[in-house]
Formats: C-alpha cells, structure tokens, sequence
C-alpha cells in the first residue's frame, strides 16, 4: 500500500512545480508581463468571460467547468494543464501572461493559441 500512495504523491508534486513555470516564452515575458486588462472589473464582464470559458473558448473542454484542469479532455493532454484554482497560479502568473498563452499557445503543451478564434477583447 504504501508504494502506491508514494507513487501517486509524484506526479501531484510534479504538476505543482510545473505550474509556477511560465509559458510564455523568456524573449516574451516581459512584453507579456506588462499587459493589463482595459476591461474594468465588474459582475458583468466576469459574467461575459464565464460564457465565453463555457461556449465559443471551449476552455472547459480541457480546464474544467470550473478551472480546475480536470475537463473531459484533460486526462489525455500531457503536460498535465493548469489548475486556475491553485493558490500559488495567481501569485506568479500576471493577467498578460494568461491573455499570452491563450492568443499564441504554449510550446511544450497542448495548449494551442486561440488568436484566430477569438479577439482580443474576448480573450
């Protein structure tokens, strides 16, 4: 029994290191970095990104109804993907970066980029 458990403990800490890793890539960063929303915070515009993560992104698909990373499509998806609902993410990833990887994607992921899809409003 106790392998098992041991077995099951390095993966968990694994995704844990390669979630503070950014993706975007280092000649990018900084320009990523330094991008903010111009959309103001309010219920309306989180509501408005809610349908869009749930319809036309079809981010669910793969992160989860609610972020978690644990969408249909997740299990066979390696690197395994973002938790948006781990405490650390937001500590080290800026909203640029996060609006980076969804217009380009993440090389090394199965992350594609969403640019032609969607604009950049939506994103």
């Amino acid at each position: 029994m106790l392998v098992v458990v041991v077995s099951l403990a390095i993966p968990a800490g694994a995704a844990e290191r390669h979630m503070m890793q950014p993706r975007v890539p280092a000649e990018k960063l900084a320009e990523a970095r330094a991008l903010t929303s111009p959309l103001p915070s309010s219920p309306e515009i989180v509501e408005q990104g809610k349908a869009l993560y749930h319809g036309k992104g079809t981010c669910f698909n793969c992160h989860g109804k609610d972020g978690d990373g644990n969408g249909p499509v997740a299990v066979q998806l390696n690197p395994s993907l973002r938790n948006f609902q781990h405490y650390g993410l937001w500590r080290h990833r800026t909203e640029g970066e996060i609006f980076w990887v969804i217009k380009n994607g993440s090389v090394g992921t199965s992350m594609v980029g969403f640019g032609g899809q969607l604009t950049d409003e939506e994103i």
